[in-house]
């Protein structure tokens, strides 16, 4: 069984690669099997998070991609840890909301957004390795799931409520056992693996064999990309050096305060043992 090995991970991939238009296939590919539906990409617009600065050792990017019926896909890549980062998919979604509305337009002409987060650190608590999340309002009485009346029916375009409101994915590619159970875990195989087993059969999947592999790089490419590589190792170790740090000066903080704690402790039973005698004796105490 053959497997394509040494491809660009899908970071550098999605900074300098995918946004060509020959390359859209690769990112359709992913998408389709992510939404179970096929997606078109019409055009990749720039953005501020993939610019060439001291901040990639610490990697982020993304992609804002436009579909040929009008809507709007995020596709955000992290991969050192951020607590706030389900602030920042919420920001991200809004901000491409207001900015794709011109003044005076009716709110029904707002852009559905998708917003796909790929993940390398542990991002909150769960069993999951994808996740899926969008709105929905529920009786607090009845319990029932309020829909769209059929004169709105009639008169949007969405079905059901929930189409209205941005929809989010999240990929915990560290999450991923190593096992593709369904086409969509033969991509966060590739995440995480950086290489496609020959079996695999993925939308997208052929098309990125083809033009991900790193023997296709010119020298000053190739050379870009190992500085990369380091860069992330480098953040990596930065990371665990902290938290290496953080534990020891915790542990010893701990002793320091646990003798401190001993100490005052042992001088309260000392006190308490303490027995007075008459003002012409000396006092005595148990030891």
């Amino acid at each position: 069984m053959g497997v394509t090995r040494n491809l660009i991970s899908m970071d550098w991939a999605m900074k300098r690669l995918l946004r060509n238009k020959a390359n859209y296939e690769v990112l359709e590919g992913f998408l389709s099997e992510l939404f179970k539906f096929d997606i078109k990409i019409s055009n990749i617009g720039e953005s501020e998070g993939n610019q060439e600065n001291q901040t990639d050792k610490f990697n982020r990017v993304d992609i804002t991609a436009e579909t040929t019926d009008g809507k709007l896909v995020i596709v955000e890549l992290q991969i050192n840890y951020e607590a706030d980062y389900f602030h920042r998919m919420l920001y991200g979604a809004s901000k491409a909301l207001v900015e794709r509305i011109d003044a005076g337009q009716l709110y029904r002409n707002i852009v559905k957004v998708y917003s796909v987060n790929i993940v390398y650190f542990e991002l909150g608590q769960g069993l999951d390795y994808i996740y899926y999340g969008t709105t929905e309002f529920r009786g607090l009485n009845k319990g029932d799931v309020l829909n769209l009346s059929q004169r709105q029916l009639n008169t949007l375009q969405q079905k059901d409520v929930h189409e209205i409101f941005p929809e989010y994915y999240v990929l915990k590619v560290n999450g991923f056992d190593g096992v593709a159970k369904n086409t969509l875990d033969e991509w966060i195989y590739y995440f995480k693996n950086n290489e496609i087993p020959d079996h695999f059969k993925a939308k997208g999947l052929e098309k990125a064999k083809e033009v991900l592999k790193t023997d296709q790089m010119s020298d000053e490419e190739l050379a870009a990309y190992k500085r990369h590589i380091e860069n992330l190792r480098l953040g990596a170790s930065l990371l665990f050096s902290a938290k290496e740090e953080g534990r020891t000066e915790g542990r010893t903080e701990g002793r320091t305060e646990g003798r401190e704690e001993g100490r005052e402790a042992y001088q309260k039973t000392k006190s308490k043992n303490c027995k007075p005698q008459p003002v012409s004796m000396r006092s005595s105490c148990q030891r």
